[in-house]
This record gives structure tokens, sequence and C-alpha cells, in this order.
């Protein structure tokens, strides 16, 4: 017993000096990321008020679409594949490029400024990333050390932006590979992550917090109807997903030309948008996110936001998907709650948390956001609820180079890609 407690303890002597150096690491990235997160911040939400404040903005959809295919190309990553490539890096440790993080900052605020429908968590995952990626090369990490890194990046980058730091840590964490969670980084990405949100806070940013009333008593009822709420919620989030996959190929029928397409998406979206008579689907959405949970939404709404993001991020604008899930999870959660009974406010909170499970199959990271973004009460329902949104969504998923590396109805190995 003695020889064993002294061999343990010449062995984390001997890990000291690297777990510091690591930790030490994860505070730098945070503060690096923190402080481009806060930037892009800000910026997002400057465009964002332009727009509203000149409506014409709008009539440069389809310029803008082009005007960022060509910047793309000429930047030679054209054929960039957004936040899977983030994903890739986790899992195989291949090299992300610096220009990255320019090129989704700029690009992703000219999706916002002219009405795009985008959000801004997912590309800060690959802004967060590409940053840290080349910070650890040229810290000449090695390989494990380095897929550690990008883990942080993506924490620090989505806990600045959202305010919700154990959600971005355990997101990093669990979105690369369904069934398998690197706890190597979990001291790493939450320190990051918490740096990054003390710092966004010091800056002015602050976190997303939504307002639920009517939560109920755990009873065989609210189970009940939690348990549907799940299971409407999964097809839902099978809708979204299929949706981006979709669009894509849609565009490529219609024209080979990137351009082209592009330029087509953005009048696509200036015609939605006309015909829907609101800028409520253009951009990110928050507001109608908040609206949603206090007075419900359309029937459509939710519908409505799945096509405008399908019809922007397949032209070839850029941003992210995750906000727009949250919006379609929100609205949908609203109207379909108080069917079931539930009110209004809780339906929609239960969406936005199980939708978002669905499409990113990350249970645990879609408990911890319910409760940074709702508070503790009701955890249960909200556990049972993305529970079977994440069980009856199958293998669909927003990221095609997302892992799905256990079954969700066995316990064995599969080891497939997300659909």
């Amino acid at each position: 017993m003695l020889n064993h407690l002294k061999s343990h303890g010449q062995t984390t002597l001997r890990l000291l000096p690297t777990l510091l150096r690591r930790f030490a690491t994860s505070v730098a990235v945070g503060v690096l990321i923190s402080l481009v997160g806060v930037a892009f911040h800000h910026s997002i939400d400057l465009a964002t008020r332009l727009r509203l404040a000149h409506p014409a903005l709008l009539l440069f959809l389809p310029i803008a679409g082009a005007a960022i295919v060509l910047l793309y190309r000429v930047c030679g990553m054209e054929r960039d594949r957004g936040t899977n490539l983030v994903l890739v890096a986790v899992r195989s440790a291949q090299p992300l490029r610096l220009r990255t993080a320019p090129l989704i900052f700029l690009s992703t605020v000219t999706t916002h400024l002219v009405g795009g429908s985008a959000g801004r968590e997912g590309a800060a995952l690959q802004l967060g990333g590409s940053i840290a990626d080349t910070l650890g090369t040229g810290l000449r990490l090695n390989e494990k050390e380095q897929r550690v890194m990008v883990m942080c990046g993506m924490s620090a980058a989505f806990s600045a932006l959202f305010g919700t730091p154990l959600t971005a840590a355990l997101f990093a964490m669990e979105v690369t590979s369904v069934g398998v969670l690197y706890y190597a980084a979990l001291v790493p990405c939450l320190l990051s992550s918490l740096t990054a949100l003390g710092i966004a806070r010091l800056l002015g940013v602050h976190a997303e917090q939504y307002a639920v009333t009517g939560i109920p008593e755990l009873t065989a009822l609210s189970m009940t109807q939690v348990v549907v709420l799940g299971g409407l919620c999964a097809v839902v989030s099978v809708l979204f997903c299929k949706a981006m996959h979709t669009a894509p190929h849609l565009y490529e029928r219609v024209t080979k030309k990137p351009v082209l397409r592009a330029v087509l998406g953005g009048c696509l979206v200036l015609g939605l948008t006309a015909l829907v008579g609101s800028q409520n689907y253009n951009g990110a959405g928050g507001h109608v996110i908040t609206a949603a949970l206090a007075d419900g939404a359309r029937p459509e709404a939710f519908l409505l936001k799945i096509l405008f993001t399908a019809v922007t991020l397949g032209a070839g604008f850029r941003g992210g998907e995750i906000v727009p899930v949250l919006f379609t999870g929100a609205a949908f959660g609203s109207v379909a709650g108080p069917l079931l009974g539930l009110t209004t406010s809780f339906g929609g909170a239960l969406g936005m948390a199980a939708v978002f499970c669905g499409a990113t199959n990350c249970p645990i990271s879609s408990l911890l956001l319910a409760y940074e973004l709702f508070g503790g009460q009701g955890l249960a329902l909200f556990a049972l609820c993305c529970g079977i949104s994440y069980t009856l969504s199958g293998y669909s998923g927003l990221y095609s180079e997302q892992k799905i590396v256990y079954s969700k109805f066995a316990p064995e190995w599969i080891d497939k890609n997300a659909e």
C-alpha cells in the first residue's frame, strides 16, 4: 500500500509541470479568444442594429452573398466546411488555418448586416478553434495537446458570446464524438471558458438568461407531457438537420457556380422577407426567442426559421446554426407545449433545450444549457425531454463530421457519421 502511494505521488510530481503548463495555456487561450469574441459580439450587434434601422440593407443580400463566396475563393478557402473542420481537428489533430478566423468574423458580420438568417455561436466555434490551433502550433504542442487546445478555443469563444461557461466547456468535449467524452480536456476547457466569461463581462457582454414561468411539479402527468413534447422536438430537430443538409444540394442542381448560388440565395431570402412582411426571421432572431418564451410564437414560425436558415447557409452565406436551432425550438415548444397542457413559457424553454439536443446529439450540454439559461427549477423535466429528443432523433445531426461512436439504442460500438 505504501509503495503504491509512493508510486502514485511520484507520477503526480512528474506530471505536475505538464499540468501547470496546460492550465496556464488554457487561461491564455481564454484571455485571447475572449477579446476576439467580444469584438465579434459587438460587431454582430452593431450590424443588427444598422439593419433594423435601415431595412434597405436587405437589398444588398445578393451582392453580399457573392462577395462572401469570392472572398473565400481569393483566400483559398472556397471548399471550407466550417464547423465540420473544427470537429476533425479535435478528433484527428488536422491543422486549421488561421485565416479561418478573420474570414468567419467578416463574413458572419456581413451576413447579419444584410439580413441573412444565421447565428453566431457556431461561427464562434470556428473562430476560437482556428486561433487556438494556431497558438498551439506556435507553442509546438504535440498532437494530443493540440486537440485539447482546439477544444479550449471552442469553449472560450462559445462562453464569451453566449455567457454559458459550463455548456461551452462540455459542448466542446461532447460534440465531436457522440458516446465519448474527452475527460482530459475537462479542466482546461473550464479554465478557458470561465476566463473568457469573466473578461466578456468586464467588457460589457452580458450572459443570456430567460425568465420561465409555469414550471410544473414532477408528477406522472407532467412527465407524460414532457415525454410527448420531447418526441415532437426530435422530429423538429431532424427536420432542421435535413433541411440544412439538403439545401446545398438543391442549389447545386440549379447551378454549379458558387457565386451564382449565393446570388440566388440572397434573392430568395429577400423574397421570403418581403412575403412574410417582417424581419423576424432574418439574423439570429434573439428577440423572437424572448417573445416566444413570454407570449408564444406564430404556429408557422419554427418552419419559417428553418426555411430562412437553410436558404441562407445553403447558398454560401456564413454564420452559425446554434441560435437558429434555439429559435426553432423556442417557437415550436411555445406552440406545442400549451396543446399538451404545459404553459407557453415552459413549453418554449423545453423546446429550446430539446431541439438543441436532437440537432447536436449532446444531451449533457443540453441539460447544462437549460440550467444556465433558465435556472435549476424543473431540471429533471428538462433532462427527460432532452433524453427523449436525443434518443428519437436517431443519427441525424447538424455536423456531418460528427462521429456517432456508440449506438443510441443499445450499448454497442457503431462508429458512423451523423446524417
